[in-house]
């Protein structure tokens, strides 16, 4: 079976043009692939559907591609987002990672760019992690990588699917250092200067679901990475 048999995607692109153009280009390659070309539609079919992916533009009318996000967010928060964009404004870009996203693609781009990085997503999201353990233990958590959820006494968090990877990769290091290039590689596929800012959003947001917990940290290493440490191991 095929990566993309049976995969839905959500498109929603306020230039019908370029929309059209993907969504016929999608459904070639295999994807069912819906058009929406304003937020409000992008979010009612949302709701209406299952979707595996969501591609979104940022720029659109009655509810931009941020705003339509953070509502996905509110209803799932594992389904995975790519911005379309023509800003490339490094705040922009950030806040788009802090929403969840999972990759931030600037116009113009190849068609066969944007299907690459859906397959690239969707491998990480389905793909076979027999290799991983279930669960691991950290400090007073114990964090069930397979149900994404981050248990503290009777708390509980969910986790999106890339916070935990990377916490998944940090766990299994033990104690050792995870490098920055391997991280990006593993979960990002390139390590460029926007997916490098993304997982510092990620690592953000992993220290506050840890923070009930003082003795865990995750910690910077110069040059090298991050660890993940707990008061019985030496920094």
């Amino acid at each position: 079976m095929n990566l993309n048999d049976k995969m839905s995607i959500l498109l929603c692109e306020d230039d019908e043009n370029l929309g059209m153009l993907l969504r016929e280009y999608l459904q070639a390659k295999g994807y069912n692939t819906t058009l929406c070309t304003d937020g409000e539609a992008g979010y009612r079919t949302f709701t209406s559907t299952h979707y595996d992916i969501c591609v979104l533009d940022v720029m659109m009318p009655k509810k931009d591609g941020f705003e339509l996000a953070r509502d996905i967010r509110l209803q799932s928060r594992d389904v995975p987002i790519i911005f379309l964009t023509a800003r490339t404004m490094k705040e922009d870009i950030v806040e788009g990672f802090g929403i969840g996203a999972d990759d931030y693609i600037t116009k113009p781009f190849s068609m066969e760019e944007l299907t690459l990085r859906i397959e690239a997503i969707l491998r990480r999201v389905k793909g076979n992690r027999n290799e991983d353990k279930d669960l691991y233990k950290i400090g007073s958590f114990v964090f069930d990588t397979k149900k994404q959820i981050l248990i503290n006494g009777e708390d509980q968090s969910k986790l999106t699917t890339k916070e935990s990877e990377l916490l998944t990769l940090l766990c299994a290091k033990n104690g050792d250092v995870l490098p920055r290039d391997y991280a990006l590689k593993s979960i990002w596929i390139d390590d460029n200067y926007f997916n490098a800012r993304s997982m510092d959003v990620y690592i953000t947001k992993l220290r506050k679901h840890l923070k009930a917990d003082p003795s865990v940290e995750i910690i910077n290493i110069h040059g090298k990475g991050y660890k993940l440490v707990t008061s019985e191991q030496e920094k």
